[in-house]
């Protein structure tokens, strides 16, 4: 396990050198806000950082609804009853175990693990543009139907979820790679990711932060090159 911090940001990480699974605390002013739950093991890792900063846990936001993001969701809410709990309106289905898909989306099969016995229920559901503490969502769909990211202007932090990987190298996780394939795996429309990834780039970003692997400062030209090599395979 290990805790890096960028600006106002804590990664942490668990299972760094075999499968590294990231999530994040944002410290506000007078409140801390966690993104994404990891896995059930992060439990711990988490309530260190928070009792750390010594500042209440007021937000618990999503990224989006596979396993390995919810993980310790339950035992963190039974922990902060009264954090409020937000994901997209598009992966709330998620989170309650129903993978069907709607009428007007892409018939390709939601893939990853999905929870199939979350207790914890979204207090509010999220869209493009909506704005938590000072992080701005943006629906980044293709992982899930209805992945999001969050940036902070203030800081020009980007967090990601699983659009993109960073084991060894950045990767769009439309793209399969031997080292660390699971992004690719659990990735239901490819076409989005490469929309999203691109929707990403129009943001004024100084550090880019993922769901599994390391940070990256001045991330946009090495993600204009995944980019454009992703471009010509798709």
């Amino acid at each position: 396990m290990n805790i890096k911090k960028i600006a106002n940001l804590y990664q942490i990480t668990v299972l760094p050198t075999i499968m590294p699974v990231n999530c994040f605390i944002y410290e506000e002013k007078d409140e801390i806000i966690l993104i994404d739950a990891g896995l059930p093991m992060s439990k711990k890792i988490i309530c260190k950082v928070i009792n750390q900063i010594g500042k209440p846990l007021t937000k618990i936001i999503l990224t989006h609804a596979h396993d390995d993001h919810v993980g310790s969701l339950d035992k963190i809410k039974e922990m902060f009853p009264d954090a409020i709990l937000y994901i997209s309106k598009r992966d709330a289905r998620l989170l309650k175990g129903d993978k069907t898909l709607d009428e007007s989306e892409t018939p390709l099969k939601i893939k990853g693990g999905v929870p199939k016995n979350i207790k914890s229920i979204p207090d509010i559901l999220v869209v493009e543009g909506d704005k938590i503490g000072n992080l701005c969502v943006i629906e980044t769909k293709g992982h899930t139907p209805g992945s999001i990211s969050l940036y902070c202007p203030i800081h020009k932090l980007m967090i990601v979820g699983d659009l993109m990987q960073n084991v060894t190298n950045l990767t769009l996780a439309s793209e399969f790679k031997w080292r660390f394939p699971f992004p690719y795996l659990a990735t239901w429309n490819k076409d989005f990711i490469l929309q999203s990834a691109k929707k990403i780039m129009n943001y004024d970003m100084e550090y880019l932060f993922v769901g599994h692997g390391n940070y990256i400062k001045n991330p946009k030209e090495e993600l204009r090159k995944e980019i454009e090599k992703n471009e010509k395979k798709y």
